[in-house]
């Protein structure tokens, strides 16, 4: 959606074709809702470093054993570090652009400024110094406290929960990404964008442009140009193409309840770092969310995982929500890749282009990805450096 409106600010006639029945039905649809430049989403840095963070769900197909690989060797290379630089490149200028469309379209949505990062241990301290580290490098503000400065920030903590201290980062905020994605929607159609909803895209025709096939259509539809902005299953529509692209799609669950009493819950958004479990407040509800699970079922719910989500809640804000009614349990699939960085730009067959990989960052990188995006297409430089969000870039 972020795609289309932007394309269509810059002058072009846009068609979405999507094949659920409305908008940000599927990973946009409960997901954190962080958005968070400062400490962007860090699974595949913290795979390997942190099992509580990682599940493996059986049974691994062979390409997500590769994968799995793939995602240690990048988590091992000197290039990971340039690759994190990127990825938060790309994330504070998504932010910017998500304030800017936000504030030019009286975008109204559940939101709130400012992150936590519970810190257990100080173990939990030690492995973080790394990336603030890169944090200081980068000049993004953000505070380093102890028990006693984190609980005046964030007065709802339980007072009997072990607290070594937290990162502070205020320019991080918390929104609901579906309700921007609805909003966004009916403002891209008022700026003439098309949505043909339960239209399923079955394959991809390099023709003189690009063509569709939809399912239940006997002819192919012509485009002069496509953007591929499918998920998962991106992969299986552009392998055909001869287009190999090595996402995996990692799970992540979230748990929603109405907040019960409001001074029992956090006033925006804390993520715990061991479990790295995030715990939103999006207007009277809650949101706790994590887990990165791969493998398995996209849909069977694993009761282990959900667990811990509710052990982290009732760790750090017990009797915040109603947990007796209207609670919702969700799962939804991340299509990621194993470097991190996600793929913007050209695909190297004529007409087509591609916005994918964007993993668990989907929602803080939508924004500067889809500008970026609508500049190539149209022929400007973009305002961002795209050094590492080409397709070419593999994995050494």
């Amino acid at each position: 959606i972020t795609t289309a409106y932007e394309l269509a600010c810059s002058g072009h006639q846009i068609t979405v074709l999507e094949r659920r029945g409305a908008a940000a039905e599927e990973t946009s649809f409960a997901n954190a809702g962080l958005v968070a430049p400062g400490l962007p989403a860090r699974f595949i840095g913290r795979l390997f470093a942190n099992r509580a963070a990682l599940r493996l769900g059986l049974p691994l197909s062979t390409s997500e054993m590769a994968w799995l690989w793939n995602s240690y060797r990048s988590g091992r290379a000197d290039a990971h570090l340039a690759r994190r630089a990127r990825l938060q490149s790309l994330a504070i200028y998504s932010r910017e652009r998500l304030h800017q469309i936000t504030s030019d379209l009286k975008l109204e949505y559940e939101r709130s400024d400012g992150h936590l990062v519970l810190l257990r241990t100080e173990k939990d301290s030690r492995r973080l110094q790394p990336e603030l580290k890169q944090l200081r490098e980068a000049g993004v503000a953000f505070q380093e406290l102890d028990p006693s400065q984190t609980r005046k920030i964030e007065t709802a903590l339980n007072p009997d929960a072990p607290l070594f201290g937290a990162i502070h980062v205020p320019d991080d905020e918390v929104g609901n990404c579906r309700q921007f994605a609805l909003l966004l929607k009916n403002e891209s159609q008022a700026m003439g964008v098309k949505f043909e909803f339960n239209t399923h895209v079955s394959k991809v025709l390099p023709t003189e442009g690009v063509a569709l096939g939809v399912v239940g259509e006997e002819a192919a539809r012509a485009f002069d140009a496509v953007v591929m902005c499918a998920g998962l299953d991106s992969a299986c529509l552009l392998g055909p193409l001869g287009l190999k692209i090595g996402l995996a799609g990692v799970h992540g669950y979230s748990v929603s309840a109405s907040i019960r009493e409001s001074l029992n819950a956090p006033r925006s958004v804390v993520t715990d770092e061991h479990f790295q479990v995030s715990i939103s407040r999006l207007g009277k509800r809650l949101r706790v969310s994590g887990a990165a699970e791969l493998g398995g079922s996209k849909v069977k719910k694993d009761g282990t995982t959900l667990a811990t989500l509710y052990q982290v809640l009732n760790h750090w804000f017990p009797g915040a929500v109603n947990l007796s009614s209207g609670v919702q349990e969700w799962k939804g699939t991340r299509a990621m890749l194993p470097d991190g960085p996600p793929i913007v730009g050209a695909s190297g067959i004529a007409g087509l282009w591609l916005n994918l990989g964007h993993g668990a960052n989907g929602w803080g990188l939508s924004c500067g990805s889809a500008r970026v995006l609508a500049d190539l297409i149209s022929g400007r430089v973009p305002e961002l450096d795209c050094n590492g969000l080409a397709l070419e870039q593999p994995i050494t």
